[in-house]
């Protein structure tokens, strides 16, 4: 919810919108000269600030401008001088400037944890020459697959970062497994397969990927729709939704992807094999979703190698 709220300033120009036209009338129709609803003014400035943060200086004098003529002229019980609405005008101005500065505060803070997040990415791809770029691959696909399934913009910026993250456990993995050119033993598939695990161990402290997917996604992106996946053996929609669609990505980089024990898959054996695992190894609505994608003349899949 926080980052739901931080990561878009709309909705704080909706609510300075909103309380000025309830200000407005309430003082008009309601409370008429009542000079004690000055407050909602002073809170119209600070919702100025914050959803206007990244607007010109002008527009922001302008909006402010218009406050302080609302709360000069509709709370009448004062003297209308041009010194008093001088003054009027700084103060609101102040403190829509203190709220600029607060929010740019916010989202200086947001894309470090964002600058974060792919450095740890990229320290995992970096291990291996032959998933370079998989856990960037992986986030894209997902959001788009999110956004062909219409699902709210904060939701897709978790898949997002949850993408990036998703496989963060294989760096206590060791290389000579991960790049092991033949077959795994049963013991070097099993350490494998730990590193969902792994990965929530390591991130699970990190208070701005607690309660928002990121961590389901970490944890849960190789349970299977039928129950037969890792680590929890999670069934249908047991499997948080957000893992689910990761899943369905990370399987599709995976196999269009040069490995060290294969090359590349053709994009049409691809897509047969996961429609033949849709209802088995994968949603089947997000399936639907990530077809509907790669049918689209303006297909995003059709250059997936970076």
């Amino acid at each position: 919810m926080y980052h739901r709220i931080w990561n878009n300033a709309a909705y704080f120009r909706y609510f300075f919108f909103i309380l000025l036209f309830i200000s407005i009338i309430l003082n008009l129709c309601i409370f008429e000269n009542h000079e004690n609803y000055f407050i909602f003014y002073i809170l119209c400035s600070i919702f100025l600030g914050i959803g206007f943060y990244q607007s010109p200086f002008w527009v922001i004098f302008l909006l402010t401008f218009l406050v302080v003529s609302c709360r000069f002229f509709f709370i009448k019980d004062q003297s209308l001088t041009m010194s008093t609405f001088i003054t009027y005008l700084l103060t609101y101005l102040l403190i829509s400037l203190i709220s600029v500065g607060f929010m740019s505060r916010v989202q200086r803070v947001l894309e470090d944890n964002l600058a974060l997040t792919k450095v740890l990415s990229n320290a995992l791809d970096s291990r291996d020459s032959y998933t370079m770029h998989h856990s960037k691959n992986v986030a894209k696909y997902a959001m788009e697959i999110a956004e062909e399934m219409n699902l709210p913009q904060s939701l897709c910026h978790v898949i997002h970062i949850g993408g990036l993250l998703h496989d963060i456990g294989k760096i206590g993995i060791p290389e000579s497994i991960l790049t092991k050119p033949g077959n795994l033993t049963k013991e070097e598939y099993e350490l494998i397969k730990s590193h969902p695990i792994k990965g929530y161990e390591i991130i699970k402290h990190v208070k701005q990927y607690k309660n928002n997917g990121i961590l389901d996604i970490v944890l849960h992106h190789h349970e299977r729709f039928d129950g037969k996946g890792y680590p929890k053996g999670l069934k249908g929609e047991e499997i948080p939704l957000v893992a689910r669609i990761v899943a369905v990505a990370d399987s599709f980089d995976a196999m269009s992807s040069q490995r060290v024990y294969r090359q590349e898959l053709q994009l049409d054996h691809i897509l047969e094999e996961i429609k033949c695992n849709k209802g088995k190894q994968f949603d089947p609505i997000v399936v639907d979703a990530f077809l509907s994608l790669i049918e689209d003349k303006d297909n995003p899949f059709k250059n997936r190698r970076n």
